[in-house]
């Protein structure tokens, strides 16, 4: 469901516009543990140095656009303690080179 979303064309051209490189689907939707209450996290590695303005703005688009909370992270912000999981559960979603 969510990968259906990200294909969406206003996501993509987002996506474009602020210069990611690659967005991974973590945490509860990538495990199929999803509720109606649960936000939508994703790693995010931009191709440009992003300012956190920009980051910021780009995660309210996205929880707009996709109709949940978003929360985004790089991969220099992930907590040492959570690193292994999310890297062992992230599934990429969006990838810039094809």
């Amino acid at each position: 469901m969510v990968e259906q979303l990200i294909k969406n064309k206003k996501v993509e051209d987002l996506l474009i516009r602020n210069n990611v490189a690659m967005l991974g689907l973590f945490g509860s939707y990538s495990r199929g543990e999803e509720t109606e209450n649960s936000d939508l996290d994703f790693l995010i590695k931009f191709s440009k140095r992003t300012s956190l303005l920009a980051h910021i703005r780009l995660q309210r688009q996205l929880s707009e656009i996709l109709g949940r909370e978003v929360d985004l992270i790089t991969n220099n912000s992930i907590s040492p303690y959570l690193r292994e999981k999310i890297m062992n559960e992230v599934k990429v979603i969006y990838n810039a080179e094809g």
